[in-house]
């Protein structure tokens, strides 16, 4: 039976964090790279951010979790990507080990967060579609900010778990992290003692967190497309399509290489694939979001366009 230890046995006081490479020439065009990747992800999704918060038009049910997705999108690329930056032009790797606590869990919570929203928002496009007449007094303020709040709860409690039985381990070197942030997989690795319980402890939270979303999602999508078959007029049925399409788009994109990388054995752990693999859904999810939401979204643009025009929207 594997038991965790009763004291805190850890040794190692900091990591290293290896990053994507050693040599100076490569890292200075990643960091460029990098760069770019932050500020338009931070920029598109402030966009957004201040657009659906000033245009009284996008005060709806919609544009309400698709601004907390935006928060999101900025609070956990910013997690990880400020201090890849550093690394990537700095001599010094290190992070302490209360640091890679704090940003495994911070990033975890976001991530977890935002794994629940996907699910609030299909259940929002189901019931515009399925129930347009009822649509209002369906998702009123009162339980838009109830699923949004269940949603972060449930976020923040399944990161404090995964982070606690990860970090209550004993790290009693080597130090050497082989990743550009602190993700559980990767320290879990690390640890002097066998892991195969909190791999189990894993392997449920992961199962709460992604096949269970991905599985309501289904189950929405599949009640969307019975009510867009019905739909008679042809423009109306591409239009229930289109509005669909794009978060069909970011939820892939986000649950497909999160899923490979939690729900997979530790056994089968490959640092640099993993390093890779992750990428997409801390940074380019952050970085398209904006990108398929506005360009995609009628209303996003116009009231683009007339903050352009105007300097602000009424």
């Amino acid at each position: 039976m594997w038991m965790i230890p009763e004291q805190n046995q850890t040794w190692v006081s900091e990591f290293i964090l290896l990053g994507f490479s050693s040599d100076p020439t490569t890292n200075s065009i990643l960091f460029i790279v990098f760069l770019l990747i932050y500020l338009g992800s931070v920029m598109g999704n402030g966009l957004i951010i201040m657009l659906i918060c000033l245009d009284t038009h996008l005060h709806t049910p919609m544009y309400f979790f698709l601004c907390i997705l935006a928060m999101l999108d900025t609070g956990y690329i910013t997690t990880t990507m400020p201090q890849m930056l550093v690394h990537l032009i700095a001599h010094s790797h290190t992070i302490s080990f209360a640091g890679c606590w704090i940003q495994m869990y911070v990033f975890g919570a976001l991530a977890a967060t935002e794994s629940m929203l996907f699910v609030v928002m299909a259940y929002d496009r189901y019931v515009a579609i399925c129930y347009p007449l009822h649509y209002t007094v369906i998702l009123n303020s009162g339980l838009c900010i109830e699923l949004a709040s269940g949603s972060s709860v449930c976020g923040f409690l399944s990161a404090l778990l995964h982070t606690f039985f990860t970090m209550r381990l004993p790290y009693c070197g080597p130090n050497k992290i082989n990743h550009y942030f602190c993700e559980g997989p990767s320290v879990l690795s690390l640890a002097c003692m066998d892991t195969h319980l909190i791999e189990m402890v894993d392997q449920v939270l992961s199962i709460l967190m992604c096949l269970i979303p991905i599985s309501l999602i289904m189950t929405s999508y599949i009640h969307i497309a019975e009510a867009i078959l019905k739909i008679k007029s042809t423009q109306a049925r591409c239009k229930a399509f289109s509005t669909c399409a794009s978060h069909l788009a970011v939820v892939t994109l986000f649950y497909g290489p999160a899923s490979y990388i939690y729900m997979r054995p530790n056994s089968s752990y490959s640092p640099e694939r993993d390093k890779q693999i992750s990428l997409f859904y801390n940074t380019f999810t952050a970085l398209l979001n904006p990108v398929v939401y506005s360009l995609r979204n009628k209303d996003i643009k116009r009231a683009f366009l007339k903050t352009l025009a105007h300097g602000r929207v009424d």
